[in-house]
């Protein structure tokens, strides 16, 4: 749902709701169908909260920008990286559209969870 045209907008309003919350984003890229946000973890807030914090604004601001029916899915998925792979995953995350002709977003995610090993059930991992 997120389209070339409006991504850069829509990623700069991420980002600030983001360090409202007191986190800065070291790297973000919407796909159209899921974002890579690369941010730190203020030391006041919970990993849940900031992403349900950013899901809620950002869902009214992208309501009124892309479409009214918009809302996020109910799951996401968070790793840590270490400061040594900081700039990888920075590379990584700015080769989105390239590396998304390659490898779909599901399969992609299926390896992140099989390399950090987390047991998942299909069924719970996609609504």
């Amino acid at each position: 749902m997120i389209s070339e045209e409006i991504r850069p907008n829509a990623q700069a309003y991420f980002v600030k709701v983001g360090a409202g919350l007191g986190s800065f984003t070291e790297e973000i890229f919407m796909m159209p169908d899921h974002i890579h946000w690369l941010c730190t973890l203020p030391r006041t807030i919970s990993i849940a909260d900031l992403v349900k914090n950013v899901k809620i604004s950002s869902s009214i601001k992208y309501k009124e920008i892309i479409h009214r029916d918009f809302e996020w899915q109910k799951g996401y998925g968070a790793f840590s990286v270490s400061q040594s792979k900081l700039e990888t995953v920075k590379k990584y995350i700015q080769n989105q559209q390239k590396h998304h002709q390659k490898i779909d977003f599901q399969t992609e995610y299926r390896r992140f969870l099989e390399e950090y090993r987390i047991e998942f059930d299909e069924k719970y991992v996609w609504d």
